[in-house]
């Protein structure tokens, strides 16, 4: 009996480990942290043998295959030792799609993917498809395969999940942008996480379909170098002969595969970045053959994403807004580029490697204040001490949100958009963004 080693005992490790019983593996559970209890009772339920708290070297070194999660690196030392032994090593969503006949819509990009794929999965799942939602948000994929029979998957993929795909293939593959984040992850060489990123093109085949923001400078330069098989399917803010969905004269325009479009002021989501998203949303349920008539009702009737330019409450006078899914320095670029009132902006927490030169103009533009939240500010005073605008630092949301309330004015907003991820206060970007909004709803 072939042996599965499953490194990493959340929601993509679990959901493996529950795939590779149900297909007659010998499965084996590893997890240097705690496990959750949700997870211990699904591993129970299915008699899955499983550590916490240590890797037992001679239970993962016999393994035929290993499927790691993808928050741990590959410079973890199991993970070393693994390769030293030679022992192949793939992520969750490789081991499922060996199992599943389904359609993989598959999103990925540094900003808007997580819209991006809760929007399509709105329109698909409101157009009477049966559909799954998967990836970074969802349940796991395999889990899914082991317990479902969808006929697609709506699937957004990190970085992180792509390093360890090898044999799966997109049937329609969604890059939003690549603007540098993770690069700590990357030996901080930008090309490294760029390389991961175009993975999401790996083995499509002319029945397939690749649909990019094509005003990408870092995207078009890749382009170069691959030879796409797939139907190229570009979008931009702007109509030009190279692209086939834009806006023109203030409607949102799909020129195929079936024409489309709709005035821009009846999508539901707003902003620059959001155009986008819904650009790339509506090529892709046009692509997957869902009828003009339910693209415009889920273009329509989207109500966003949680964390992500979330307005949390006005409080005398000073708008409260959450986009705490903003962990890299061009996601705040877009949250302040949408801010219309002056602002008291929040950055900090675990630095990646971030050049934070990109916001310089539009902090100086827009904010009337910036509160550092992080273990570590020092990287941000080098970077806005010399602006001559007001500044805090805490350590924890509750000192934050006081911090912020008495910068800002009637009329103001205060943006939570820290750049950095959220590792150093909190246990994750949620946590930091729930705490936020918990702190709000109590002034």
């Amino acid at each position: 009996m072939k042996r599965i080693v499953v490194l990493g005992a959340a929601e993509s490790g679990v959901g493996a480990a529950v795939l590779a019983q149900k297909k007659g593996f010998d499965v084996f559970v590893s997890d240097m942290s705690k496990i959750k209890d949700k997870y211990k009772e699904l591993l129970n339920k299915h008699a899955i043998v499983w550590e916490e708290g240590t890797h037992t070297e001679a239970l993962i070194l016999n393994a035929d295959e290993v499927i790691k999660s993808p928050g741990i690196p590959d410079g973890a030392p199991v993970v070393r030792k693994i390769k030293e032994k030679n022992i192949p090593i793939i992520s969750e969503i490789e081991f499922a799609g060996r199992y599943t006949k389904a359609k993989m819509i598959c999103i990925t990009g540094s900003n808007g993917k997580t819209t991006t794929t809760s929007l399509i999965y709105h329109i698909l799942k409101k157009a009477g498809y049966n559909v799954g939602l998967a990836g970074n948000i969802g349940s796991s994929l395999a889990l899914q395969v082991a317990e479902n029979d969808f006929d697609y998957y709506v699937i957004e993929l990190s970085s992180f999940q792509l390093d360890n795909m090898y044999d799966f293939k997109a049937d329609i593959a969604v890059l939003m942008n690549i603007t540098p984040d993770h690069l700590d992850r990357y030996e901080f060489n930008m090309q490294n996480y760029v390389d991961s990123k175009m993975r999401i093109v790996r083995n499509q085949t002319e029945q397939d379909a690749f649909v990019f923001w094509n005003d990408d400078p870092i995207v078009a330069e890749e382009l170069r170098k691959y030879n796409i098989k797939a139907k190229l399917c570009p979008f931009s803010e702007f109509k030009s002969d190279s692209v086939i969905g834009y806006v023109n004269e203030e409607e949102y325009i799909i020129e195929g595969p079936v024409p489309f479009n709709m005035e821009q002021e009846e999508l539901a989501l707003c902003g620059k970045h959001n155009l986008y998203n819904s650009l790339a949303a509506g090529i892709t349920a046009d692509l997957a053959g869902v009828s003009n008539d339910k693209i415009r009702e889920g273009l329509k009737t989207f109500e966003g994403v949680e964390h992500r330019l979330e307005k949390v409450a006005r409080v005398r006078g000073v708008e409260f807004v959450n986009d705490s899914k903003a962990t890299n320095v061009n996601a705040c670029w877009y949250a302040l580029d949408s801010m219309r009132t002056p602002t008291v902006l929040i950055l900090g927490g675990k630095d990646k490697g971030n050049d934070y030169s990109e916001i310089f103009d539009l902090v100086r533009e827009k904010c009337i204040g910036l509160v550092f939240l992080g273990v570590d500010n020092s990287k941000l005073h080098a970077a806005f001490d010399g602006f001559g605008i007001p500044i805090a630092d805490v350590r924890s949301m509750k000192d934050c949100v006081d911090e912020c309330f008495k910068m800002a004015k009637p009329g103001s907003t205060v943006l939570l958009s820290p750049c950095c991820a959220s590792f150093d206060l909190f246990k994750n970007m949620e946590d930091r963004g729930e705490q936020f909004k918990e702190c709000v709803r109590n002034l």
